[in-house]
């Protein structure tokens, strides 16, 4: 989605800020410190919200990290409130997002995962709230799990998620941008709006894969993930320093993480997995002028970030929020709920949830775990035998009237695609509400790094690894969709597009097909010339037009069998959903061609590549539309555009061969026909290799 403004900002003089000491704690780790009451003060103060996406607690300096620096953060620590006991609801990004900005349980807002989840109109939120009270409100975001698809957009007058869609390489990653360009638009809506201000700025940056600038790479060898930690921390210099400095008025700045990184911890390698401290802890500070400086070890969670701010600014907190301000006294007894759901909607395995009370932490799983984080920081010891009355305890004071596990969730194409290339995968076949011991991800953790090497060894371009590792995950776990689907994306990649058919045959046998692997079936149909199979395939997983990739993929469908018009159709209904989405704009091109419109498909694909300008399919087919109006010149153009963001594009290198020729450009000509025949499966594209084979002959 693009950047855009929703309403005008508001105009106004700023409000006096009283800097007054707001919290009184003792320092260090220990024991939480008796805090007083918050004054008022900072009624209508600024606020500026940052997140720093998959960012541990302990991998900053003022957290005692020695081998990484952070020195802006830790200037804002050592002049603020660190909250050193503080504790993420979920270990993914969109449902930890949407605790943060409604200061409400997963259960109570109904985000409960990446994807499959919208929060609903009726929820307030940081921003609605503010915005109510006046406030000019803006986020700008780094990556595609924040998308304004997802309902977070709502009381923000900018929710700028401009990140680029669509692009070469990004099958095994998020759309997403570097922090630095986050920070430079937000700081440039900061500095243009007037009046009171919130500010949310998110940053992607220590989220896998870990690939940091060049001079921070080069710190952290063999450690790229604290490279991108570094980064985040100078990337947010332009936005945070000055009010540091002095040269911006006084504002509320809260800075946190969404959840960790396992890094190893426990066996796993990234989170979502499990919900131990390495993913669950995280890092919590509060800066404002009048705030006393302090290290807080009180038990505090994401959402009290809500009744925090509401609170400094002397603003009414909706009712029933479950947090409590950080500038109260602390409350004894408190429990924080957590879930991690990520691999019981993505593949079936038990799901997990849990409470931190007095320092233990409860794990409710098919094999529960116990633990003392005071004497056990590192989760080594399972107390549940050892300690049957606190764990009873423990369990008894789960939320007992949300319906758990949770029920299934509506998940379209286009995230399913993403998700299932990252490992976060489609969804299970059917949601069950019974697990044993063998669906304990504790038991199947071997499977889940089995799994990141297989995306690992298919992103590094090892397709025969990867291969090898995808069908040993079918005979390991014959009930999983993904496995049988990474195979196939992997065939496919291969040109072996009938051996993908077959396999994805076999997880229909079975009962196992989800509606991404059917989704991947219906396109794979169309490429092998069975378009019609194809259609009656998609064309009941396009009924629901939220389901993007299938709406698209039955434009395609459709179009390859000659029904153009009903094509056109198809796509405009989604287009009305989604007028800037890139591929169906690009199918769009397709089809107005087919359907003798050129300038029509020439409009469709200009607009496609305003939204992504790095689109090979865009290129190649406005080189077609280009031939088509008699510019040979400019179709050779698009085409090396096209060639040079995605080598294996044999439609474009082919065009591009043939066009040179006959235009007499000799030299071009020969360039792209010996490519082609250099990449080209022959086996695939019979006719056309024997028409290249021959016009090489002819120009020689």
């Amino acid at each position: 989605m693009s950047a855009r403004l929703r309403r005008a900002g508001r105009g106004g003089a700023a409000a006096g800020l009283v800097l007054l000491a707001l919290v009184s704690c003792s320092p260090g780790d220990g024991a939480p410190a008796a805090a007083a009451p918050a004054p008022p003060g900072l009624a209508g103060a600024d606020v500026l919200l940052v997140t720093i996406d998959t960012l541990r607690a302990d991998a900053l300096g003022f957290a005692g990290r020695a081998d990484v620096s952070t020195p802006l953060l830790d200037r804002l620590a050592a002049a603020g409130l660190v909250l050193t006991a503080a504790h993420a609801h979920n270990v993914t990004t969109l449902p930890s997002h949407t605790n943060l900005l409604t200061g409400l349980y997963p259960y109570q807002h109904g985000v409960r995962e990446n994807s499959g989840f919208v929060l609903a109109d009726d929820v307030p939120t940081l921003a609605t709230i503010l915005s109510a009270r006046g406030y000019a409100t803006a986020a700008v975001v780094g990556a595609f799990p924040l998308d304004s698809r997802y309902g977070l957009d709502r009381g923000f007058d900018l929710y700028d998620d401009d990140y680029p869609q669509g692009g070469p390489g990004s099958r095994h990653r998020f759309a997403e941008r570097r922090g630095d360009e986050v920070v430079r638009r937000a700081r440039d809506w900061w500095q243009r709006t007037p009046g009171r201000r919130f500010l949310w700025a998110h940053l992607y940056d220590p989220h896998a894969p870990y690939l940091p600038a060049p001079e921070f790479a080069a710190r952290h060898r063999g450690a790229p993930y604290y490279g991108e930690v570094e980064a985040v921390d100078r990337y947010l210099e332009p936005l945070l320093a000055p009010f540091l400095d002095g040269g911006e008025r006084p504002a509320l700045v809260v800075v946190t993480a969404d959840h960790g990184e396992a890094l190893g911890d426990h066996g796993e390698l990234s989170h979502g997995l499990f919900a131990y401290e390495a993913t669950l802890k995280i890092p919590l500070l509060l800066w404002h002028p009048g705030i006393v400086p302090a290290r807080d070890a009180r038990p505090a969670a994401h959402v009290d970030v809500v009744p925090t701010v509401l609170d400094a600014l002397g603003l009414p907190l909706p009712a029933g929020l479950p947090g409590r301000s950080l500038f109260a006294a602390p409350e004894p007894g408190r429990r924080h709920y957590f879930e991690a759901l990520a691999t019981y909607f993505n593949r079936g395995w038990a799901p997990l949830r849990g409470t931190i009370t007095d320092g233990h932490k409860l794990v409710q799983l098919p094999l529960p775990e116990l633990y003392d984080l005071a004497a056990d920081p590192a989760e080594s010891r399972n107390l549940v035998d050892a300690e049957r009355r606190r764990y009873r305890e423990l369990a008894a004071a789960l939320p007992a009237s949300p319906a758990w596990p949770p029920g299934q969730r509506t998940i379209d194409g286009e995230e399913a695609a993403r998700l299932r290339s990252l490992g976060y995968l489609s969804a299970a076949p059917a949601v069950r509400d019974r697990f044993g011991p063998e669906d304990d991800p504790k038991r199947l953790v071997a499977l889940d790094r089995k799994i990141h090497r297989t995306i690992d060894a298919d992103a590094r371009g090892d397709s025969e690894t990867a291969l090898r590792l995808g069908r040993e995950l079918v005979a390991e776990r014959p009930e999983m969709p993904f496995a049988y689907e990474q195979v196939a994306t992997l065939l496919r990649d291969r040109e072996r597009p009938r051996e993908a058919i077959a396999v994805m045959e076999e997880a229909v046998a079975r009962g196992v097909a989800d509606t991404s692997l059917l989704r991947q079936l219906g396109f794979t149909l169309a490429e092998v010339g069975r378009a019609r199979e194809a259609v009656e395939i998609l064309r009941p997983l396009a009924a629901d037009l939220s389901d993007l990739e299938a709406v698209n993929g039955l434009a395609i469908a459709l179009s390859d069998s000659g029904r153009h018009d009903e094509a056109f159709t198809t796509l405009q209904g989604l287009l009305a959903r989604q007028p800037d989405d890139v591929v169906a704009l690009e199918t769009l091109g397709v089809v107005e061609l087919r359907r003798q419109r050129p300038a029509e498909a020439r409009r469709a694909l200009e607009r496609a590549l305003e939204r992504n300008p790095e689109s090979p399919l865009a290129w190649n087919t406005l080189g077609v539309v280009r031939a088509y109006q008699s510019d040979p010149r400019g179709a050779i153009a698009a085409w090396e555009r096209a060639v040079a963001l995605d080598a294996k594009l044999y439609d474009a290198i082919y065009n591009l061969g043939l066009t040179a020729a006959r235009i007499g450009d000799t030299a071009r000509a020969r360039a792209a026909l010996t490519r082609y025949l250099e990449v080209a499966p022959a086996e695939r594209y019979p006719a056309e290799t024997a028409k290249v084979r021959q016009l090489l002959a002819s120009l020689r």
